[in-house]
């Protein structure tokens, strides 16, 4: 793998009434003949011991789109000491674990894991991050990516959440995967009409098709039982704090002594965007934090 010249763009902020300078890096790194690209605002600090995120665009997507979704993640940098990167799919897509799809990374059998891999190193080499706060957090098809790298890089990936995806069914999924309990956390709405809540087929726009998935309580249940839980999961209703939009958010929580945390956070009223009540990815933060 070659690492290859890093462009800098400026990018004017403003915080209240000062304007701040912060540097977006978008950088490539070429795996098995491919040139995988991503992006991330400059660290402020060269404090050592940062913690890592991928945030993931869904299918279709580009890196660069998801940062005004993770803004108020990415502003949480500094305070934090982590550093949140936006990879590129392969021609905007993931070759994640849905055997049926037919997207290019897909059909070229694209190997993720070396990606996020160079990735880790790169961030390890240049920003001094701790390898053992990898953290992914991914948005529909970047949730199957989240899920695929837990189930097939569980010893570089500490912990995941996926934000409206579910697991493949068992007769679409293609993935090896090594079967790790791993700290999981779920965004699913309940009136999804992409990502159902009770699982079903996929067709994404322009007809291509992803297969089956499971259901979402499904989805929470293998990584439960993965995780040794039995019975049934502490329910606790979070703060409605938008009352207009017709949603309510209630969380499933596993959580025990030297067990990895699994939770589900079930958006009733959700379709397939993020909730107006909580922040997902500042959310998704606080669930890796507890790991």
């Amino acid at each position: 793998m070659k690492f290859h010249k890093t462009s800098i763009l400026p990018i004017c902020c403003c915080l209240f009434t000062l304007t701040a300078t912060a540097q977006l890096v978008s950088d490539s790194i070429e795996i098995e003949n491919h040139f995988r690209r991503f992006h991330f605002n400059r660290p402020e600090s060269n404090k050592k011991n940062k913690s890592l995120i991928f945030v993931l665009h869904g299918s279709g997507g580009k890196g660069q789109e998801m940062m005004d979704d993770a803004a108020k993640l990415d502003k949480l940098s500094a305070s934090e000491n982590l550093i949140v990167v936006y990879p590129d799919g392969y021609k905007r897509y993931w070759n994640e674990c849905r055997k049926a799809a037919t997207t290019p990374p897909n059909l070229e059998n694209i190997n993720e894991e070396a990606f996020f891999e160079a990735m880790i190193q790169y961030f390890k080499k240049r920003y001094r991050i701790n390898e053992k706060k990898v953290f992914v957090v991914g948005t529909s098809g970047g949730g199957h990516m989240a899920y695929k790298l837990a189930m097939t890089l569980p010893e570089k990936i500490k912990a995941i959440t996926a934000i409206v995806a579910s697991l493949p069914e068992l007769s679409n999924f293609d993935c090896i995967e090594k079967k790790v309990a791993k700290p999981v956390m779920i965004v699913n709405g309940t009136e999804d009409p992409l990502n159902r809540w009770e699982g079903g087929e996929i067709i994404l726009n322009g007809g291509v098709n992803m297969g089956l998935i499971r259901s979402t309580e499904s989805s929470f249940q293998y990584w439960s039982a993965l995780a040794g839980y039995t019975g049934d999961p502490e329910k606790t209703a979070l703060p409605d704090t938008d009352p207009k939009d017709g949603k309510t958010i209630e969380r499933f929580q596993f959580k025990a002594k030297g067990k990895p945390e699994v939770t589900l956070l079930k958006v009733i009223g959700g379709k397939h965007n993020y909730p107006n009540d909580i922040d997902v990815h500042v959310e998704a933060w606080a669930f890796f934090k507890r790991q």
